[in-house]
């Protein structure tokens, strides 16, 4: 009889501790745990021990070298890869289950719908849905890749489709979605900037426009009501923060 393939979970965290125990629940159906937790100030390490996971302390590099250095420390060759305000739905944990005790035979990965709870619903429409992210793969195909934020994962081979969400709680309240947007946008601009990228006003102008006349009325965010109105807006704001900077810089003019 043929073993079942082994599964490591692999979470980054940092401050974390209000939601890491429904994340590392989500999956207890994995084989290991591991939290790499960038030196917390609150009790997300002892949390997550408590719950059972493997946790390495270690210092920030990025998100993409992070999340690399925890599929890279993990036990087993096949990863699923989580931040810590993602769940994974009874759904996909069937799913990924049922593909598992098959072997993972064929694939190299798995890509997962993300669905983004948004203030006590779900957004359905929109930039925000469906968000495909390959998270499940074997880590001798494939890893993490791209800039340190917005990163990406790539495989080598053949990707299935799963349909069960993979649940996103991004948000604690409103001025947390706008905070984090404008850290994005300046930590992006700075990356684009040193990767040599360069810009006008007229993406200022017209790319924040365009994202949201793409995600409101293209791919139907208004029928998310308020909440995919207020997100496309957050959203449209950070695009033009992002390329505001990224001119400010390309002008060489003080931030």
């Amino acid at each position: 009889m043929t073993s079942r393939v082994g599964l490591s979970a692999c979470i980054i965290t940092y401050n974390e501790a209000d939601r890491i125990e429904t994340c590392v629940r989500s999956l207890s159906f994995c084989d290991e745990i591991l939290v790499v937790d960038s030196h917390s100030a609150d009790d997300t390490r002892e949390r997550a021990g408590a719950l059972g996971a493997r946790v390495i302390e270690r210092d920030w590099p990025g998100y993409r070298s992070q999340k690399q250095f925890a599929v890279d420390a993990a036990a087993h060759d096949w990863v699923l890869c989580l931040d810590a305000d993602e769940r994974v739905s009874d759904t996909l944990r069937q799913e990924i289950e049922a593909v598992r005790d098959a072997g993972f035979v064929g694939h190299s990965g798995w890509s997962l719908p993300r669905i983004t709870e948004y203030f006590g619903r779900f957004l359905r429409h929109g930039n925000a849905y469906p968000d495909r992210l390959v998270r499940l793969f074997d880590r001798r195909r494939g890893g993490w890749i791209g800039r340190e934020i917005h990163e990406n994962t790539r495989v080598q081979g053949p990707v299935g489709r799963l349909r069960g969400h993979l649940e996103h709680h991004p948000y604690r309240s409103l001025s947390d979605h706008q905070t984090r947007m404008h850290r994005y946008a300046s930590l992006m601009a700075q990356s684009l900037y040193a990767s040599g990228r360069r810009c006008g006003l007229s993406r200022v102008l017209l790319n924040a426009e365009w994202r949201f006349f793409r995600g409101y009325w293209l791919r139907l965010g208004f029928l998310d009501g308020w909440r995919g109105l207020v997100f496309a807006l957050i959203e449209a704001n950070y695009v033009r923060r992002k390329y505001l900077q990224l001119y400010w810089l390309s002008k060489g003019l003080p931030r």
